[in-house]
């Protein structure tokens, strides 16, 4: 995989955090770092994606109507 360098500005407080768990897990900060910013996106990418997919499943006709939806679920919580 390519990489590129990224110049991100943290304050010292973050700082510090990044560089003693680089210490305690011996991985670099630059690695730590990179790790972190993918994970922190891989949560709102895949909620993007439902909500599209969501959109198209309603311009395709596929939802239910929320009447029937709240029916069905007052019946399982009268049981």
């Amino acid at each position: 995989m390519d990489t590129i360098t990224l110049n991100v500005g943290i304050n010292s407080d973050i700082a510090n955090r990044l560089c003693g768990l680089a210490q305690i897990t011996e991985c670099s900060q630059s690695r730590l770092a990179a790790q972190a910013i993918e994970e922190y996106l891989t949560v709102p990418e895949w909620q993007i994606q439902a909500i599209l997919e969501g959109i198209e499943a309603v311009e395709r006709g596929e939802c239910t109507d929320f009447e029937e939806v709240k029916h069905t679920w007052e019946k399982k919580l009268a049981n």
